[in-house]
């Protein structure tokens, strides 16, 4: 998490990157991944107009899935997933096949401070009620089908998928 945020903050502090969405839900904790990185970034200075949170996203495909369709639904041309290099691995050819035009930028752990003083921040407002684990919803079979991506319903008729109540890329 920590790595990730810092190194969304390196990309913006250097242009290479104009806004950020951070992706995740509330996946093995109370607290809604994606917000708690959304509340961090803006305390270390990226300017909350510029970040975004995708909420819905439990495993690794679907971060990528709906932080996309959030991005165009939000008019960004250039898209990028920002993610450590095993992840970027693992997310290769799913994003070759699904999305050809999303770039990896791994992160460079010689470009970030992690020994950075990292800020005191509230995590209510991140907090998810009547929360309950992946772990305890998904038995491993159906979590390992989520993370290959199986449990994504590409329809644009699905309601659960397009008309999500966020009102619109870093990885959880």
């Amino acid at each position: 998490l920590k790595s990730r945020i810092l190194w969304a903050k390196y990309l913006f502090e250097r242009g290479i990157t104009k806004n950020i969405i951070f992706s995740g839900a509330s996946v093995y904790t109370p607290y809604i991944e994606s917000k708690v990185m959304k509340i961090y970034a803006d305390s270390l200075g990226i300017p909350s107009e510029n970040t975004f949170a995708e909420e819905e996203a439990e495993h690794s495909t679907e971060n990528i899935f709906y932080s996309v369709q959030m991005a165009r639904e939000l008019g960004f041309k250039r898209i990028a997933l920002a993610t450590d290099h095993y992840q970027a691995i693992l997310l290769k050819a799913y994003i070759k096949k699904k999305f050809p035009d999303v770039e990896i930028i791994t992160i460079q752990y010689k470009k970030i401070n992690m020994k950075a003083e990292w800020p005191e921040i509230d995590a209510e407002p991140a907090y998810a009620e009547h929360f309950v684990s992946l772990a305890e919803r998904e038995n491993k079979l159906k979590r390992f089908k989520g993370t290959m991506g199986k449990n994504i319903i590409d329809n644009k008729k699905d309601s659960s998928v397009y008309n999500r109540k966020v009102p619109v890329f870093v990885r959880n």
